[in-house]
């Protein structure tokens, strides 16, 4: 009688507090791997996010010189034209100009070519197009903020002699043959807060 009670009796105080220890040691680096899974999961995440977010705004900016148009627009009081590429802070933008690719996959009863702007509103960098290219001052632009993080931009042109400007159209190409003309290049020099200086270059179609 005495044998069959030892077998069949249960742990002692002791035995459970040291399981109880070791279940807690576990249970703890189990949480923190998980804690550094997650935080790891989240930031490659944001990462990810920003690259997309990078990708894209070059793709746009990419689009719209590629497809650089010959074609100034009129000034909002109709008595005269802004070039088809125009770095003038006067017009309250960075730079505006005149682009094709505008796509009308329902047949509207308008053009291909689009009127967009660019410019930095406290850390972001924002596009905005018109729905017209001979705007009034009743047609409002539409603006899509494309990045968030920019410190500066700077764009450089390279003209006809192989020569880089800031600035255009060139100084020596004023009236109505410096407002259609294009850059043969164009130099994007993006600063990014985190990301430092990121440079593109882009080829403008003849």
């Amino acid at each position: 009688m005495t044998r069959r009670l030892r077998q069949s009796r249960g742990f002692t105080l002791i035995e459970v507090l040291v399981a109880l220890a070791v279940f807690g040691i576990m249970a703890a680096l189990a949480y923190g791997a998980l804690s550094q899974t997650l935080l790891s999961a989240e930031i490659l995440s944001d990462r990810m996010d920003r690259l997309q977010a990078l990708q894209r705004t070059m793709r746009i900016l990419t689009d719209d010189f590629q497809q650089l148009a010959p074609r100034p627009v009129r000034d909002e009081i109709g008595d005269g034209f802004g070039p088809a590429l125009d770095t003038d802070f006067n017009s309250g933008f960075a730079l505006e100009l005149t682009h094709g690719g505008w796509n009308n996959p329902i047949a509207l009863p308008r053009g291909t070519m689009q009127r967009s702007a660019y410019r930095i509103e406290e850390d972001e960098l924002i596009r905005y197009h018109w729905r017209v290219l001979d705007r009034t001052f009743s047609n409002e632009p539409v603006s899509v903020a494309l990045i968030d993080g920019i410190e500066s931009i700077v764009f450089l042109f390279m003209q006809t002699d192989g020569e880089w400007t800031e600035k255009w159209p060139p100084a020596n190409q004023a009236g109505p043959l410096g407002a259609r003309l294009r850059p043969r290049a164009v130099q994007i020099v993006m600063t990014l807060e985190n990301e430092g200086e990121i440079t593109r270059l882009i080829e403008v179609a003849p």
